[in-house]
C-alpha cells in the first residue's frame, strides 16, 4: 500500500517551484556558481604558447588528452587556471578514507561526529593542496619537455604551480559551497558540468567524422542506439532495490500504546553510487596525462611504456580499471554508505529486527552477508557499464570519447540532483499544509469563543 507521503510525492507538481522561493534560491545560487566555474575554464595559464597548445591538442584529443579535458571541461584542452579539475580533491579524499579504515586514532576521530567529520576534511585539504602541488609541477614540467612554455624556466614552473594549485582549491571551495548553500553535490555538480559542456563538441566532430565518409552511417546508428541503451541501463540499475523486512514489536510511547509493525529496510543494488568510477578514473588520469604532454615517445622510456600499457583501450588499462572499481564498490560501501554493524545497532536501539535473526552481532553479519551479495551485481554492473564503451571505442576507432564513466556520472548527478528538488518540493508542500492547518484551527477556534455558551 502507497504511504502517504509516496501518495503526496507523486503528485508533486513542478509548478510549485515558482512558489518555493528557498528552492528557487538554491537553484539560482547553484548555476550562478556552476557559470563562474565554466568561465575559469577559459583563463589561460600564463606562460603558455597558445598556438602549440591547439597543435597538439587537435593531434592527441582522441586519446588520453581528449579524456583529460573532458573530465576537466575543457579546461586542460586550453590550459586553464582549473587544468587540473577537481581530481586531486578526489584522490586525497580516497587517500583519507583508506587511511580512516586502516589507522585506529583516524577511525576513533571518525566516531567522534562533527568535530571528527571537521577535523577529517581539514586533512583532506591538506591532502589536496600536497596532489595539487605535485600534480602541477608535473604538467609544467611536461608542458616544457612538450616544447609547449613561451619561457621554460623555474619563473614558469612556480606560475605554473602556483595557478593550477589556487585554481583547484578554488574548485573545492566553490564545490563546498554548493553542497551547502546550493541544489546537489558540489563536486559532482561540477565534473557534471565539465562533461555536459565538452559534449556539443565531441558529437559535431563525431557527425563530422560520418559526413566525411571515415565513419559508415551504420555505425553512427549503432553507436547512438548503445548510448540511449546504456543510459536506460544506468537508470534502471540505480533505482533497483532490495528491500529487507523489518519488524517491530508493541512498545509503549508516553501513555499510548503503538501495534506491532512491518517496515523494510532499502538496500541500493549499486549503494556507492558513481563514486567507484570517479575514483578509479582520477587514479588512471594522473600518469597518462604526464606521459602525453610530455610526449614521452621521444623522452622517457618510462613515460612511453606507461602511454603503451595505460592507454585507454589497452588490456593492462582495462583490468585495472575494473579491479579499482570493484575495489572501491566494496570499500566505499563498507566504510561511508553502508556500514552493517551501525545498521544493526540503530536497528536494536529502536527495537526493530529481521525476523528469523537475533538483534546485534547476528543482524549485522546477515546485513554484511547480503549487502556483499548485491555488490556482486552492483560492482559487476559499474565495471560493465565503465568498460563496455571502452572496448567499442578502441575495436571501431569512434572519433570522441563518451566513455561509461561519462554516462554513469551524468545520469547518476541528474537522478540525484531531481530527488533533491522533488524533496525540497514535497517539504515546501508540507509547510503549505501545516500553515493551512494552523488557520484553519485558529478560526475554528474563534467561532468557538464567539458562540453563546450552553447551560
Amino acid at each position: 500500500m502507497v504511504s502517504a507521503a509516496e501518495q503526496m510525492a507523486a503528485n508533486t507538481s513542478w509548478a510549485a517551484l515558482g512558489k518555493a522561493t528557498d528552492l528557487r534560491n538554491r537553484i539560482f545560487f547553484t548555476l550562478g556558481l556552476l557559470i563562474v566555474y565554466r568561465l575559469g575554464t577559459f583563463i589561460p595559464v600564463p606562460g603558455i604558447d597558445g598556438a602549440a597548445l591547439r597543435d597538439f591538442v587537435e593531434q592527441a584529443g582522441q586519446g588520453v588528452a581528449g579524456m583529460v579535458s573532458m573530465f576537466t571541461g575543457g579546461a586542460l584542452g586550453r590550459m586553464g587556471i582549473f587544468a587540473l579539475g577537481i581530481m586531486p580533491y578526489i584522490s586525497a579524499s580516497i587517500i583519507v578514507q583508506l587511511l580512516t579504515a586502516m589507522v585506529p586514532a583516524l577511525e576513533q576521530l571518525k566516531k567522534e561526529g562533527e568535530q571528527g567529520r571537521k577535523k577529517i576534511n581539514q586533512y583532506t585539504r591538506y591532502g589536496t593542496v600536497a596532489l595539487a602541488t605535485l600534480q602541477a609541477y608535473g604538467l609544467a614540467v611536461s608542458l616544457e619537455a612538450g616544447d609547449l612554455a613561451t619561457d621554460p624556466g623555474w619563473y614558469f614552473r612556480a606560475a605554473t604551480v602556483i595557478t593550477l594549485v589556487g585554481g583547484t582549491m578554488f574548485l573545492m571551495w566553490l564545490g563546498e559551497q554548493i553542497t551547502q548553500r546550493g541544489i546537489g553535490n558540489g563536486i559532482s555538480l561540477i565534473i557534471f558540468v565539465g562533461i555536459i559542456a565538452e559534449i556539443p563538441a565531441a558529437l559535431a566532430q563525431f557527425f563530422a567524422s560520418g559526413r566525411s565518409g571515415a565513419i559508415s552511417p551504420a555505425v553512427i546508428v549503432g553507436v547512438i542506439i548503445m548510448v540511449v541503451a546504456v543510459i536506460m541501463f544506468v537508470v534502471f540499475m540505480e533505482r533497483a532495490l532490495r528491500k529487507i523486512t523489518i519488524q517491530y514489536p508493541r512498545r509503549q510511547v508516553g501513555m499510548k500504546m503503538t501495534e506491532a509493525q512491518n517496515s523494510h529496510l532499502p538496500v541500493k543494488v549499486n549503494p556507492a553510487g558513481v563514486i567507484p568510477a570517479i575514483f578509479a578514473s582520477s587514479l588512471l588520469l594522473l600518469p597518462t596525462t604526464i606521459a602525453t604532454f610530455s610526449q614521452s615517445g621521444t623522452t622517457s622510456p618510462i613515460m612511453s611504456t606507461i602511454l603503451a600499457y595505460f592507454g585507454p583501450g589497452q588490456p593492462l588499462y582495462l583490468a585495472f580499471f575494473a579491479a579499482m572499481i570493484i575495489f572501491f564498490a566494496y570499500f566505499y560501501t563498507f566504510n561511508v554508505s553502508f556500514k552493517p554493524d551501525d545498521v544493526a545497532d540503530n536497528l536494536k536501539n529502536q527495537n526493530g529486527f529481521v525476523p528469523g535473526i537475533r538483534p546485534g552481532k547476528k543482524t549485522a553479519d546477515y546485513l554484511e552477508y547480503v549487502v556483499n551479495r548485491i555488490l556482486v551485481i552492483g560492482a559487476g554492473y559499474l565495471a560493465l557499464v565503465a568498460l563496455l564503451p571502452e572496448i567499442l571505442r578502441t575495436q571501431l576507432a569512434i572519433p570522441f570519447y563518451f566513455g561509461g564513466t561519462s554516462v554513469l556520472i551524468v545520469v547518476s548527478v541528474v537522478m540525484d540532483t531531481i530527488q533533491q528538488v522533488q524533496s525540497h518540493l514535497l517539504a515546501h508542500q508540507y509547510e503549505g499544509l501545516i500553515q493551512k492547518s494552523q488557520l484553519r484551527g485558529k478560526g475554528k477556534g474563534r467561532k468557538k469563543r464567539g458562540a453563546p455558551a450552553r447551560r
